[in-house]
């Protein structure tokens, strides 16, 4: 598929498989279908929000976007340009453009570094502000300012921060190359309501301030809703419905969409709502059913649905939907 104007990512029948290596000689046994053929584009300045239960594969595709994790089959175009081509050298020359916040602001800051190397490693590594000392500090100033920090904290240690302030921290890093993709795997999952609340608006600012893009991974509905221009919602490998935030919060046309979002609370204790439950547990990435993946599950399901893959298919107004009782 060509990229258009406003593309700035484009990701086509993207798969990663793991394989499980058993016995003295590591015999490949199987193989976890972590990612499998996923396809979507994000356009520049909006946010593509990827959701679903933890071990969908939402985080493996985040990286493979990247290339943290090597895909095995697809194709990534960034910037019109084919990521999956590059050499170490050149690829390393792009990453400037693109960057990732990580899941744990506790696990991502090295502990023996202190936040002025932290921030400033980025400029070191790609040879930015000509190693000059007093310059790298005036750019980590000017990032921590940025976060919402006080740059007097240059000379401290992760350790003595909240979770939330380290996310910032996480947060500053990303942003020193001036990137024009940011991946936000689940940026906030760790964090409290609160501070939850802080980092999504700082982000929904940084993306105002600088244009950013951001390929946002999570698990939960409301925030994903809240900062999400368009929303991939993804089960065992697979995306089964991609669409503007509005039509997939709203008014979802997947059956596992309308469970997601039909377990989501509702802050009125006077409202009604109907829950959909779900039978049974998630079929393992190792054996998947055969026909649509969520047939073991689905409390609509036919026959049809047991033995045939539905594919990703536009339906209406712009929607994707991979169901064959869609209509």
């Amino acid at each position: 598929m060509p990229d258009t104007p406003s593309t700035l990512l484009s990701v086509q029948h993207l798969k990663k498989y793991f394989p499980i290596r058993r016995g003295i000689l590591s015999r490949v046994a199987a193989h976890v279908k972590a990612v499998d053929d996923i396809s979507f584009d994000i356009n520049k300045g909006e946010t593509f929000g990827l959701v679903g239960e933890s071990g969908c594969g939402k985080t493996t595709a985040g990286r493979a976007v990247l290339r943290l994790i090597e895909p095995d089959e697809g194709k990534i175009r960034f910037d019109g340009i084919d990521l999956l081509a590059l050499n170490a050298a050149e690829l390393r020359r792009k990453r400037r453009d693109m960057q990732i916040i990580f899941q744990d602001p506790y696990a991502s800051l090295n502990p023996r570094m202190t936040i002025r190397a932290i921030v400033g490693e980025p400029f070191v590594i790609h040879g930015m502000t000509n190693g000059a000392k007093p310059s790298r500090d005036d750019e980590v100033a000017r990032l921590l300012k940025t976060v919402g920090l006080d740059p007097s904290v240059m000379n401290r240690y992760p350790h003595e921060f909240s979770g939330g302030q380290r996310q910032r921290i996480g947060i500053a890093r990303a942003l020193a190359l001036n990137p024009k993709l940011i991946v936000a795997d689940e940026p906030v999952y760790a964090l409290d309501v609160s501070i939850q609340a802080q980092i999504i608006n700082l982000l929904a600012d940084l993306q105002q301030q600088f244009g950013l893009t951001y390929l946002f991974i999570s698990h939960a509905i409301p925030v994903i809703e809240h900062i999400s221009t368009r929303i991939g919602v993804m089960y065992l490998g697979k995306l089964v419905e991609v669409g503007a935030s509005a039509q997939i919060c709203l008014a979802p046309m997947h059956p596992y969409t309308q469970a997601l979002l039909s377990a989501v609370p509702i802050p009125d204790p006077a409202a009604k709502k109907q829950r959909i439950v779900l039978r049974g547990d998630v079929p393992t990435p190792i054996n998947p059913p055969s026909g649509c993946r969520f047939h073991t599950r689905c409390p609509i399901a036919v026959d049809r649905c047991k033995v045939e893959e539905p594919p990703l298919r536009q339906v209406r107004d712009g929607r994707d939907v991979a169901c064959h009782l869609v209509e």
